[in-house]
């Protein structure tokens, strides 16, 4: 796969429109070639110690941050740039356990009450599985498979960096 974008959401809480940082990597003919990342402040607008536990990002800083609208006009331009027709399905967003940054992504806009485009997602999880049957299928274990060594997982933009380079091997 030679043009796409990843992208990976981490969130504040349980609830799916909770995102409280995105990442996005633009790929255009193989090449890693533009990257995004903000930190969100999440709604509803509280935090589950699991979730601060998994990414630990301090609250202070998401409380400080800009709105899902606000942050999501600035990614869809950052992405246009490169892919103007992404809302048509003009290239796939990516992710690893992709039913969950749709999830998010929907969810997101569902509580602002914004247009959700046809998005096209593809999944580096269940790509992975096929290829590699046995074992674990976690981002990091995938990642090395690839080559990749990602020692900053769960950060927003070092997940969909690994997802990048891991879409670029399998998909």
């Amino acid at each position: 796969m030679q043009n796409f974008v990843a992208i990976d959401f981490e969130t504040a809480n349980r609830c799916a429109s909770s995102v409280c940082a995105v990442g996005i990597v633009v790929v255009k003919n193989g090449a890693i070639i533009d990257t995004f990342y903000s930190l969100i402040r999440p709604y509803p607008h509280y935090y589950a110690d699991v979730c601060l536990a998994v990414h630990g990002l301090p609250p202070h800083e998401m409380d400080a941050a800009p709105q899902f609208p606000e942050v999501w006009v600035n990614a869809e331009q950052k992405i246009q740039a490169y892919y103007p027709y992404i809302r048509d399905g003009e290239v796939p967003l990516v992710a690893h356990n992709s039913p969950f940054d749709e999830h998010c992504l929907r969810a997101a806009h569902a509580a602002y009450g914004i247009y959700y485009p046809a998005y096209e997602f593809k999944d580096t999880l269940r790509r992975s599985r096929k290829i590699w049957p046995q074992g674990r299928h976690n981002l990091e274990v995938i990642a090395a498979y690839c080559g990749y060594d990602l020692c900053n997982h769960h950060h927003a933009l070092a997940d969909a960096e690994a997802c990048a380079v891991i879409a670029m091997q399998i998909l």
